[in-house]
């Protein structure tokens, strides 16, 4: 058997609530009482109901101060809230709007517009409900597609190394290693699309080891040596002496610099240059650098670059899927440090990591 919907009333004037659960009465709602914006916000602490009435006019901490708590509180945010109000200039009610209440009701409260006003609200509250709730249901099951991926995969991996210890024709071994290659690649995304679920979900934790930022660097470096040479582009790099040591994830550290020189190669026109830039500035404990002669990214493509699948410009002939992107700017903070872009005069851009 459902429960029925909960109210939660914040009045600093106890005949008020009485009032608004006479009104009520009939409706069946579980109703629940706060004079002030502490007992609010203790009473949200424990339980989260279905919608908060609100009074604008109280001591100290008034509603509209309530109310902007509560909507950037990203547990509460989605919580709708009717301020209750003697107030009327159109001042006042944007001041309401403005601080996130869903809708608003007159003092003296009418009895019909204050339950057509609730019904209202939870008909919009239900329907968000059910919103979350398939959403949640796609996020499960592409998560649960993404990790059941690695076996296959991992089979496709396995075969292509044993093809390589068959005796084959030069073009059949070419062939093979491009199966190898692409494989691999693919197993980077996935494994960027589980880490991106991780980090969503708080369940992320850094491996920490003492690493050589150099090695890393030369090993990425080789990794791209077929696909350079394939887009005849001249992949230079500048790394810092070997022999120092910092405290990273390697492998996702590793993976950052390997999506960012994908990225900026995947974009760059035939015949150019790439340039990876790694070293120890005296204000931070690294810096990357990625640059290239590409297409450049505009201003307003800059500000949601890094969210997961936008795709920026599109580009014929490039794969028009982003998320390399948005792993690296995960990855990057959770190691505390900042990922930006600037433009690479005359052309191209320039993707900077700072931890």
């Amino acid at each position: 058997m459902a429960l029925p919907p909960s109210l939660l009333i914040v009045d600093d004037e106890p005949d008020n609530f009485h009032v608004i659960e006479f009104l009520l009465y009939q409706e069946g709602y579980d109703l629940s009482f706060a004079r002030n914006s502490t007992e609010a916000l203790d009473y949200l602490s424990v339980k989260l109901p279905d919608v908060i009435l609100l009074d604008v006019m109280m001591p100290q901490f008034d509603g509209i101060a309530l109310c902007h708590q509560i909507k950037k509180n990203p547990l509460w945010c989605h919580l709708p809230i009717i301020m209750v109000t003697v107030l009327t200039a159109k001042e006042d009610l944007a001041l309401c709007l403005d601080a996130g209440a869903d809708d608003f009701i007159s003092k003296p409260v009418n009895g019909i517009e204050l339950r057509a006003r609730i019904r209202s609200i939870l008909r919009m509250k239900q329907q968000y409900d059910e919103l979350q709730s398939l959403l949640q249901a796609r996020e499960d099951l592409s998560n649960m597609i993404i990790h059941d991926l690695n076996n296959p995969l991992a089979g496709v991996l396995f075969s292509c190394e044993l093809l390589k210890l068959s005796p084959l024709q030069p073009k059949q071994l070419q062939k093979v290693e491009d199966i190898l290659r692409l494989s691999k690649r693919m197993v980077s995304l996935v494994n960027s699309l589980l880490i991106i679920a991780k980090v969503q979900t708080d369940e992320f934790v850094l491996e920490y080891d003492q690493v050589d930022l150099s090695e890393i660097g030369h090993a990425v470096v080789t990794d791209f040596e077929a696909i350079v040479a394939y887009r005849q582009i001249k992949l230079l790099y500048e790394f810092p002496e070997a022999g120092r040591q910092i405290s990273v994830d390697p492998v996702i550290l590793q993976r950052v610099i390997d999506n960012l020189l994908s990225n900026a190669i995947k974009f760059s026109p035939v015949g150019s240059q790439v340039t990876l830039r790694i070293s120890y500035p005296p204000d931070a404990m690294l810096k990357i650098q990625v640059i290239d002669c590409g297409s450049g990214i505009s201003e307003e493509s800059r500000q949601r670059i890094f969210e997961k699948y936008d795709i920026g410009t599109f580009r014929k002939g490039i794969p028009q899927i982003g998320l390399g992107l948005a792993f690296c700017k995960l990855a990057v903070e959770a190691h505390g440090g900042t990922i930006s872009i600037e433009n690479n005069n005359p052309q191209g851009s320039i993707f900077t990591v700072v931890i």
